[in-house]
C-alpha cells in the first residue's frame, strides 16, 4: 500500500466522522488554517528533506513534490487543520457544564 492510499483513507474517515461538527463551524478560518499549515509543511519538509533528516521510499510515494515535499506529507497538515477545530468544539461543549457545577459548589460551600 502506498502512502497516498493510507492518507486518503484516513482523511475520508476523518471527514466522515467530523462532518456533523465541521459543517457548523465557520468555513474560512478552517480553510485559512489548512492553507497556512500546507505552506509551512512545504517549507519545513523541504528543508528537512534537503538536510537528509528523513528519506522516503520511492516505491511508497507518488513522486509528486511541492517545493521539495512529497504530496503525501500534506495530508497530515490537512488532518490537523480539520481535526483540531472539531475536537476543540466537541470537547469545549463539555467544559462549561463542569465549570458551572464547580462554581455552584463553591457558592454553596462559601454560604455555609
Amino acid at each position: 500500500m502506498t502512502n497516498i492510499v493510507l492518507n486518503a483513507a484516513v482523511l475520508v474517515v476523518l471527514l466522515a466522522v467530523s462532518w456533523p461538527t465541521l459543517r457548523r463551524l465557520r468555513g474560512w478560518p478552517v480553510v485559512w488554517t489548512v492553507v497556512h499549515l500546507c505552506v509551512l509543511t512545504a517549507v519545513f519538509d523541504t528543508l528537512m528533506i534537503a538536510a537528509d533528516l528523513y528519506v522516503y521510499a520511492p516505491d511508497k510515494i507518488l513522486g509528486v513534490y511541492i517545493l521539495g515535499a512529497p504530496l503525501e506529507d500534506f495530508a497530515y497538515a490537512i488532518a490537523a487543520a480539520v481535526g483540531m477545530p472539531v475536537l476543540w468544539t466537541v470537547l469545549g461543549r463539555r467544559r462549561p457544564r463542569v465549570a458551572a457545577s464547580s462554581a455552584a459548589r463553591t457558592d454553596v460551600e462559601g454560604a455555609g
